[in-house]
Order: C-alpha cells, then structure tokens, then sequence
C-alpha cells in the first residue's frame, strides 16, 4: 500500500500544475470570488476525474480507445468550451457597461453549484482528459494486477495530493484579491476568457485533423519508450 501511494503523490503533483483550461480558470476564480468558490469549483473538476477514471476502469480497453479517438467528440468538446469562452467574454464587455457599484457586486457574486457544475463541465469536455486516465490506469493497473484496493488506493492518493496542491494555488492567488483594481479584475476575465476560446479551438481541431494528432501521439509514445 504505502508503494502505491509513494508512486500516486508525484502524479497528483504534475497533474496539478499541467497549464490546461482548468488550470486558469481557478486562479481566476480564486483572484476574483476568493477561496471557498474556487475550492468548489475544483471540485467539480475532480467529479468529472473520477466520473473519468470509473469510465475507464469498468470499461473495455478497446471501448475507451474508439470512443476516445472519435473526431466529433473532440469537435463537440471543443465547440462547448468554444461557446462558453465566448459567452464569458460577452459577460465581462456587459459588466463593463455597469455602474461601478453593480459592478463590483457582479463579479464577486458567488452561486456555488453553479461554480461546482462550471468546474465539472470544463474538465468532462476535454474527452482528451479520458485518454490520460486510461493511459494511467493501462500502465499502473497491470503492476497493481488490477487489484481493485490497489487502484482505488493509488487514485485516491493521487486526487487527494491534486486537491492539496491545489489548495495551496488558490490561497497564494487569493493573495492578491485586495490588491487587484476593477480594471485589472475586469483584465483577468478577459484573458481567461480568451484563454477558453483557445482551448476550445485547439480540441476542436484534434477532432479535424485526427491524422495531426496521432502524429502527436505516436510521437509522445516513442519519447516515453526512451
């Protein structure tokens, strides 16, 4: 048991600090609402992780490998964060238009499923997330003998470090809340926002070139095999 949490914990790290969607989302919901709001936003995320891992766990190793290599599942994943990163960017030029005051009570207002469904959303689709917890189920499973204590051992160790990790990200960002002017708060948004568009795009065309990113693939495959 204690192997297998040694090797989970510098998972959960890495994992923790990839620069994906996620990633800058909860910095700047952590800057702008503060640290309960980003920690249920974080929980969204890690529901749609372990809605993930189960999907991987109890499905067929070939199931998982077409449904995630479908073109139109990253094209719709892609499109949806696509969407919602545009109707953020419309949402903050609106807020701009507010009186100073209104203002201020929009951006710090808080609705916590809300927060919690935004956070699931954004992670569940990603289907590319699907593909990276199969990845470590395939490669850790067989050493675990699939042992279902085993697995369930290593993935916990590995959510818990992320969210402690994460933690740590949100009250280091919460830092400068009291620093931040309505202007640089408004600045945050936006670039969040755009940040999502890129994202959205960048999914959508794994779904358009899908022969681009086997290419990728296969050529990660060969560095890990090195």
């Amino acid at each position: 048991m204690l192997d297998d949490i040694l090797a989970a914990i510098p998972l959960g790290v890495l994992l923790s600090f990839l620069i994906g969607p996620v990633f800058f989302v909860l910095l700047e919901t952590s800057v702008t609402k503060g640290f309960r709001a980003a920690l249920v936003f974080d929980l969204g995320v890690i529901m749609a992780d372990i809605l993930f891992i189960l999907i991987a766990y109890f499905s067929s190793y070939r199931i998982i490998e077409s449904v995630k290599d479908q073109p139109a599942l990253f094209i719709f994943g892609g499109l949806i964060m696509l969407t919602y990163g545009i109707i953020s960017y419309i949402k903050v030029k609106k807020l701009n238009a507010l009186p100073k005051k209104k203002f201020k009570l929009e951006i710090h207002k808080k609705n916590y499923w809300s927060l919690l469904g935004k956070g699931f959303l954004l992670n569940f689709v990603n289907i590319g997330v699907l593909g990276f917890w199969l990845m470590i189920l395939i490669t850790i499973g067989s050493k675990m003998q699939m042992q279902t204590s085993r697995i369930i051992t290593f993935f916990s160790t590995l959510l818990i470090t992320y969210l402690l990790i994460d933690i740590g990200k949100i009250l280091l960002a919460k830092q400068l809340k009291n620093k931040l002017t309505l202007g640089k708060i408004n600045k945050i948004k936006k670039i969040t926002s755009l940040i999502l568009i890129l994202f959205g795009l960048v999914i959508m065309l794994q779904g358009w070139f899908p022969s681009e990113r086997k290419m990728v693939k296969n050529a990660l495959e060969r560095i890990d095999t090195h």
